[in-house]
């Protein structure tokens, strides 16, 4: 199998040795070109083709952002993994690249001797790989929040549940879709029926690697008056998830923070798992409450969708509405599964076309547990459609 090929974009002529060294001790790459700046990295990325590019985020003459915006601008594709500081500033113009295409990011040590460490050296050849084998997603525009525009887009109109108000051509749309979200899954993914129930319900998100950009194609979907709270584990390291949070509620009507210890569950508000620590719901009283963990890392990651699942076992909800986005490996699989032995629920897991990386959408689609496999533009119509609306 031929070798990927590797562009590095760093104006440090360190930083790009210690890259070149790992990249090139690992016989899945090889470092094609180099490049010191975002102008010159856009001219190899216009003329060239790469498998990958490692970018770093602040650079003379054009940095890494200005870099994604001209390839964005330009139409010019690129699978790109960002070199980040974590840095308030740092985390902010993460999210940034994010947006603007990169598909996962790795937080730069703090000085170079720490990046030929092993830690940093495995977690930067596996993100290298999952970026260099996965696949390059566009993103669907939805309408978004403006700052200080009190009449926000309501979705409520598009995705009423209310079936006894659905005109009958709402009704046609409607079954066409889930028609067409059946013959979509693979023939091997054997859907679970399902069967709607009323009552007090919850819904848990789980995404990784594409994720950042992918919730910006679900949340701002999601209507202020969603009738549930959320819960939202992406993988992302401490000091990113404020920022993601933040951004996210900008563009939503729904409310939108990074979660904190103590927090009181409210419907029509998505709580994010801080990056770097396990989150669960736990009841006090007739209320429910954030409580966050410094647990070590479960199957790799930190926060850990599985944890946040297993957490809702023995909860008083009287259903689960679960959502698998784009990620590598299968964190979310084992959890659902220990919820589905005691809970009421319903999976929906996005569907291989659109996903960046189509690891945990997969492992929970064979899992034989899913009700619905859906292009990610629709996977907020399920869960409102489930959940309903006050």
């Amino acid at each position: 199998m031929p070798k990927k090929k590797i562009l590095i974009v760093d104006d440090s002529a360190l930083m790009r040795r210690v890259l070149c060294d790992i990249i090139t001790s690992d016989d899945r790459f090889e470092v094609a070109d180099m490049a010191t700046d975002g102008a010159e990295g856009f001219k190899l990325i216009v003329s060239r083709e790469y498998d990958a590019v490692v970018l770093d985020v602040y650079m003379p003459r054009m940095t890494g952002l200005q870099m994604l915006k001209e390839l964005q601008n330009s139409n010019v594709h690129a699978k790109v993994l960002m070199a980040s500081t974590t840095t308030s500033e740092g985390a902010k113009e993460t999210i940034d690249a994010l947006e603007l295409g990169a598909i996962d990011f790795i937080k730069k040590p703090e000085n170079v001797a720490d990046a030929r460490h092993d830690e940093f050296k495995n977690r930067f050849l596996t993100l290298l790989d999952v970026v260099a084998n996965s696949r390059g997603i566009p993103r669907h525009r939805v309408p978004q929040k403006k700052a200080g525009d009190e009449k926000a887009p309501t979705f409520s109109a598009r995705y009423d549940v209310n079936f006894h108000t659905r005109g009958e051509s709402d009704m046609k749309r409607l079954k066409e879709k889930e028609q067409k979200a059946s013959l979509s899954a693979s023939s091997d993914i054997k859907l679970k029926p399902h069967k709607a129930i009323l009552g007090n319900k919850i819904v848990a998100i789980a995404s990784s690697t594409g994720g950042p950009r992918a919730l910006q194609d679900v949340i701002p979907r999601l209507p202020a008056n969603l009738n549930a709270p959320v819960l939202l584990v992406q993988h992302m390291p401490k000091g990113f998830t404020a920022s993601l949070a933040e951004r996210l509620d900008e563009i939503s009507e729904i409310k939108v923070t990074e979660a904190k210890e103590g927090d009181i569950l409210e419907r029509g508000h998505v709580y994010i798992a801080p990056g770097g620590t396990h989150m669960k719901a736990v009841k006090k009283g007739a209320l429910y409450n954030i409580t966050l963990s410094d647990e070590p890392a479960r199957e790799g990651v930190k926060p850990c969708a599985n944890y946040m699942y297993e957490s809702l076992m023995d909860s008083a909800y009287d259903e689960i509405v679960c959502a698998v986005l784009t990620g590598m490996g299968a964190d979310g699989t084992a959890g659902i599964k220990a919820l589905n032995d005691k809970k009421k629920i319903f999976v929906v897991a996005q569907d291989e076309e659109s996903s960046t990386v189509y690891g945990m959408p997969r492992a929970i689609a064979n899992s034989g547990l899913c009700n619905s496999v859906v292009p990610l533009e629709d996977v907020a119509e399920q869960i409102i459609k489930n959940v309903g609306v006050r």
